[in-house]
């Protein structure tokens, strides 16, 4: 199987779905001439077109508006944000337009779409162009949520979400646009809702998604040297959560840490919490503990960051933890 990076496995989704369906098109800033502020839409103006690969201004609140206009028509746009912390501007056409417009018109106009581009943090880049809001988005009845962790999951997600009749935000990270994975040449589809195991142990379960995965399985390596068999699981979407795959870990490992890049109040690990805590309380052996941003907004100096973000340490921390070690 060929390895490709996370860039190339998204432009590949769109692309591949986009030869298959003439009313799937791609509008945002910088996405056409420029081949995409991360080329992720590299190439794809010159095969498809400048009507349907779409340049903009700086109007995150218009052209979020036009793409769910043009959904409720019968096309089905992929709107790209140079990133998810831009979406605040237009988040007035995600929450009360695309997601509320099946519902409000009795089931009689989908809104098929896309919202899609980097979540979270990239570096140094301060406070305003660091913040994860997955969970404020999974907030939101008649939205679904897809947060990839890798280019062969994003591919399949991606392509299922393009075809999806609801509205779809997928948060890529802008950290692991050159990260490269195996993904086949031939066509596949990845569900959305379902978690994957992407580690199976026995003795804790780590649930985690997006580019926090990366810490998950490396705190799971280093685990796995001290003789902690740690079950990984990526949750891949967050609306919907597949409860059911998490819970039945518990009822195996019977203690669940979660880990998370974004604030710790009312964030998907609180939902996981609760879940669990609710539905698996008497196999757990253990409080569940949450790995997650410090409560404060991304610094801008390294040695900020390196303090406020999920990491390593802090997993293998919170595992020992339920461990009682």
């Amino acid at each position: 199987m060929r390895e490709i990076q996370f860039r190339e496995a998204l432009g590949e989704a769109m692309s591949e779905e986009m030869r298959r369906d003439e009313n799937v098109f791609l509008m945002g800033e910088e996405v056409a001439e420029y081949n995409g502020a991360y080329k992720v839409s590299q190439g794809m103006l010159d095969e498809f077109g400048a009507k349907r690969v779409i340049d903009t201004p700086i109007t995150e609140l218009g052209f979020a508006g036009i793409g769910v206009g043009a959904a409720m028509n019968g096309l089905r746009p992929i709107i790209e944000f140079m990133t998810f912390n831009f979406s605040l501007v237009a988040i007035d056409q995600v929450i009360n337009s695309a997601a509320k417009m099946l519902y409000m018109s009795g089931g009689q106009v989908p809104v098929p779409m896309v919202f899609r581009g980097p979540t979270g943090n990239a570096g140094q880049l301060s406070a305003q162009h660091s913040q994860n809001f997955e969970n404020w988005y999974a907030n939101t009845p008649g939205l679904k949520v897809v947060v990839p962790s890798n280019p062969y999951d994003a591919k399949g997600l991606l392509k299922s979400s393009i075809r999806d009749d609801d509205p779809v935000i997928f948060m890529e990270s802008e950290l692991m646009y050159g990260d490269k994975g195996e993904v086949p040449e031939d066509e596949y589809l990845l569900p959305l809702g379902v978690a994957d195991i992407k580690r199976e142990g026995d003795d804790v379960t780590i649930v985690s998604f997006g580019k926090m995965m990366k810490i998950a399985l490396e705190a799971a390596d280093e685990l796995s040297k001290d003789n902690i068999s740690a079950e990984v699981i990526d949750l891949r979407t967050v609306r919907p959560i597949d409860y059911k795959k998490v819970v039945e870990s518990v009822k195996k490992t019977n203690r669940l840490v979660v880990v998370e890049e974004a604030w710790p109040l009312a964030s998907i690990s609180s939902e996981i919490a609760f879940h669990i805590q609710h539905y698996a309380f008497d196999y757990l052996d253990a409080p569940v503990k949450r790995v997650t941003n410090e409560d404060i907004p991304l610094g801008y100096a390294p040695t900020l960051i390196e303090a406020t973000l999920p990491n390593v340490k802090r997993t293998i921390d919170a595992v020992n933890a339920v461990l009682y070690r």
